[in-house]
């Protein structure tokens, strides 16, 4: 009988804190999740820009704008925005290893739908009118959008979500600098190796504008404020929760939405559990029987 409860005691220490940490929703943005502008270099914004997130530059110390300029709370230079911009790069490196399912070299995506998958252009994207995102009703589903060079947009150019479904993800992962036109009402977000441009009036519904080295540029724009809105689902910004992504890590392995057990959790775990196993040995050695849980 008391063997059975000390099972039972070692079975609840066991599950009861891989419960906890499994079900932490975060994101393969980690800590750059929380903002909506991030650069390397300086953010600049002219004009009453609104940013529904955090705004944060590292390894650049200059952010001006604000006001006229809102945003969540601010980070110049400072750890935050360190290890923001940290988790950002992982990000962008992971994500890059994931191999294309379509090859759009030379394609422009106006008057496209395109489905879940990976997309490559070998040098610069165009966006000349409407691209629609056609997620199929289902959660989990993911948009990535691999470009080796530029990323621009012509004026009044959209992208249009339809078909959303929970936790899905949509990321534009470019290699240099993307830039979107006036007026454009972008979705998604915008992993820059450069810099990030946004016009005159251009919006990022649902999503984010990071900036791995450049600047992040802004004038009169909306960003990030939409994601609850009718026709973005309910994603979390776009990210993808939980096992939605499962990119390569660029050290080897792999990185997901949902965090690994940091080390010190699990030999906090382990010791405890070694502990309570050893104890009941030894009460069951001093009666001079053998405990069925002795390890060979």
């Amino acid at each position: 009988m008391k063997l059975r409860c000390f099972s039972s005691l070692v079975l609840h220490l066991l599950v009861l804190p891989l419960l906890a940490i499994g079900t932490r929703a975060d994101t393969i943005l980690k800590t750059a999740d929380p903002f909506s502008v991030l650069a390397g270099s300086t953010v600049t914004n002219t004009n009453p820009t609104v940013i529904a997130g955090e705004v944060g530059v590292s390894p650049g110390s200059a952010i001006t704008g604000f006001p006229p300029g809102t945003s969540g709370p601010q980070h110049a230079a400072d750890a935050v925005a360190l290890q923001a911009q940290v988790d950002n790069t992982n990000a962008y490196n992971g994500l890059w290893l994931l191999a294309p399912t379509s090859n759009l070299t030379g394609q422009d995506l106006g008057g496209q739908t395109l489905t879940a998958g990976v997309y490559k252009f070998n040098s610069s994207a165009q966006l000349t009118g409407a691209l629609t995102l056609d997620f199929g009703g289902s959660s989990n589903q993911s948009i990535i959008f691999e470009i080796v060079s530029t990323l621009t947009t012509a004026s009044a150019s959209a992208v249009n979500i339809i078909n959303p479904g929970t936790n899905d993800a949509l990321y534009w992962l470019v290699g240099s600098s993307a830039t979107l036109g006036t007026t454009t009402s972008f979705e998604g977000n915008i992993l820059a190796l450069a810099s990030i441009t946004m016009n005159t009036g251009a919006s990022i519904g649902c999503g984010r504008a990071l900036a791995q080295t450049g600047a992040v540029t802004m004038d009169n724009n909306t960003i990030g404020s939409g994601c609850g809105a009718a026709g973005e689902g309910s994603s979390g910004g776009l990210t993808g929760l939980g096992p939605t992504l499962i990119a390569p890590a660029p050290g080897g392995g792999t990185q997901t939405g949902a965090p690994v057990p940091e080390p010190g959790t699990l030999l906090l775990l382990g010791t405890g559990i070694a502990a309570l196993v050893g104890k009941a040995r030894m009460k069951r050695g001093g009666r001079g029987k053998s405990s069925p849980l002795a390890v060979a």
